[in-house]
């Protein structure tokens, strides 16, 4: 079955699966991922209740404002074994969430946009000749990929990832984190590790929720210093005489210091002729690209090392451009653009899926907290304040979290109190108490002046 057929067939077909979660179940090949693991992991330590907690941003019918039928609204999808995928899945309650996923164990779980119907019957709407199904909330999201960097990732490639290469992602969270809060005014940020090799960010605002696909292309828009790609010799234009003042803020506290000091240690970005040429056909000014090549090319036979080489060709670019800026365009003022236009800030690479991802309601996300097919690995959210502690490698994977199981050593129940010593505690504490209570509390809030709002307006309309 393709995978468009099962898109449309999804809500009618019925996945017949033992049963069993026991943690004590013998697991050949313990390293490598298995759906046994998915089982046990699904059926004893998925923080369902926190996840339906944030999903309801404050609508538990416990206050008369809550709209009950907010969650059931909220579109998910499950990518089964074998590459089946099911779009389209909504559940009334957590409950229902709860034994949706510990029947089918998915490989996958995404989380789409609320709708103003439930996806599961958006059918019988068609049937009625009326176009009422359509998303009206979406988080803010954006998809970071450590492949967004490869012009300047020398150490791996593709799916890899490693101690040398992810403080690219490091140095990404912290530039769009602090522009989405300081730039926007956004509160409510949840970063999550993808669980193999980039980071995904969820802005959970109301009114970041509530944007439209217009709004959110122009945030997207906002960070996209990247123009281009191998194809195009020119990949940015910043002219004029000063950056802007999210660009100049990203150089000061940020990527000034990255570059020099760690960039230019791990990848060594001007040592060789592959790699500065990147960097030269950044400079529009063909006098000063000639000059630095010839002068490194005729360096080529150097006995310094690569970092050494590097290093002395960055300091060599600087001071070309400090003594060419009373006669060229390109200024003194224009040589933070050769750090800047290093890095891809956001993974809105022209062409790129990630680009909709964030531009557009309709698109889902991995959910926090679900397991990466491929490596194991638990998607776990990051703190962008230690984001630098960060390390993907050292993310638990299923067959750890099902020994620490079997030793003893992880409570069952993730409902319940859970221990920062356990492998998953931690980042559960962390979602519930840095992301999960201030956002509800913010939520309740809102719920509750929007309801005082109605009711003062049905006062005012029967004061005559």
């Amino acid at each position: 079955m393709t995978r468009e057929e099962t898109e449309n067939r999804g809500e009618d077909m019925v996945i017949d699966v033992p049963q069993t979660t026991n943690p004590k179940t013998k697991i050949e090949n313990p390293d490598e991922f298995n759906v046994h693991y998915l089982r046990i992991y699904y059926g004893n330590m998925f923080p369902y209740t926190d996840i339906h907690k944030w999903l309801s941003y404050g609508h538990d019918g416990k206050h008369p404002g809550c709209d009950e039928y907010y969650f059931g609204r909220r579109e998910f999808s499950f990518t089964l074994e074998n590459d089946v995928y099911l779009r389209y899945k909504s559940f009334k309650n957590a409950s229902a969430m709860e034994d949706a996923i510990k029947g089918s164990f998915p490989y996958k779980i995404d989380i789409g946009a609320v709708y103003s119907v439930d996806p599961d019957k958006r059918h019988a709407y068609a049937q009625t000749g009326t176009n009422v199904f359509t998303p009206v909330e979406r988080e803010l999201v954006f998809d970071i990929d450590i492949t967004d960097y490869d012009d300047v990732r020398y150490c791996c490639s593709g799916a890899d990832v490693c101690s040398r290469c992810w403080p690219l992602m490091t140095v990404a969270i912290k530039v769009i984190d602090t522009s989405l809060r300081e730039d926007f005014g956004f509160k409510h940020i949840l970063w999550v590790f993808s669980g193999r090799r980039g980071v995904h960010c969820w802005v959970c605002d109301a009114k970041a929720r509530r944007l439209t696909n217009e709004q959110r292309s122009a945030v997207a828009e906002y960070f996209r210093v990247y123009k281009g790609n191998e194809n195009n010799a020119r990949k940015v234009a910043l002219m004029g005489h000063s950056l802007h003042p999210f660009l100049a803020r990203s150089y000061g506290d940020f990527l000034q210091k990255f570059f020099e000091r760690d960039l230019q240690a791990t990848q060594s970005i001007f040592s060789s002729k592959e790699k500065y040429e990147k960097i030269l056909e950044m400079i529009s000014d063909e006098d000063i690209q000639s000059e630095l090549r010839e002068k490194w090319e005729n360096s080529a036979r150097s006995s310094l090392s690569e970092e050494d080489i590097s290093r002395t060709r960055w300091e060599q670019l600087k001071s070309t451009l400090q003594s060419k800026k009373q006669k060229s365009a390109f200024s003194l003022m224009n040589l933070k653009i050769p750090v800047l236009l290093s890095f891809n800030l956001v993974s809105n690479v022209p062409g790129s899926n990630a680009a909709e991802v964030s531009k557009q309601m309709n698109h889902l996300l991995k959910a926090p907290f679900c397991v990466h097919p491929k490596t194991g690995r638990v998607c776990v959210p990051i703190d962008p304040n230690n984001c630098d502690e960060f390390d993907p490698l050292a993310v638990p994977t299923l067959p750890q979290l099902i020994e620490e199981i079997n030793s003893g050593g992880s409570k069952m129940d993730v409902d319940d109190d859970v221990s920062e010593r356990n492998l998953l505690g931690r980042s559960i504490k962390f979602f519930r108490s840095s992301f999960l209570e201030p956002l509800l509390k913010s939520c309740k809030e809102e719920i509750e002046s929007s309801y005082n709002t109605k009711i003062e307006k049905s006062k005012d309309s029967f004061s005559w």
